[in-house]
């Protein structure tokens, strides 16, 4: 089992663009959630912040093992995300992993991850 927060910043003028974005993952949450099962992915979660005059975002993740790489996914709301990855996440500043120090799962739920 893979736990991770990671911090992405967001293209300068790219705050509508990600608006957006996120509304339409909240709007076709059902299609969302079917590409979840096939990478194994249990929780995923999507935190913005406004810092220092820049823009991150921010995804937390607890991810079970094999699971199939978004990028390598057919479905049309992976291909969607994507193109929104693309138009507003700045691949020139890479990606911040934080550190993980403590994962708290209590064993009913880790069991139910088949982890």
């Amino acid at each position: 089992m893979k736990v991770e927060l990671t911090r992405y910043r967001v293209k300068a003028g790219k705050t509508s663009l990600v608006n957006e974005w996120m509304d339409f993952l909240n709007d076709h949450m059902e299609d969302v959630l079917v590409t979840l099962e096939g990478e194994k992915m249990y929780v995923e979660t999507i935190f913005h912040e406004h810092f220092n005059g820049e823009e991150y975002l921010y995804w937390y993740s607890v991810q079970g093992k094999g699971g199939v790489d978004v990028d390598d996914s057919t479905h049309w709301i992976d291909k969607r995300h994507l193109e929104y990855w693309d138009e507003c996440i700045d691949e020139s500043f890479g990606s911040i992993d934080l550190k993980t120090e403590v994962v708290m799962i209590p064993e009913k739920v880790r069991a139910s991850m088949n982890c």
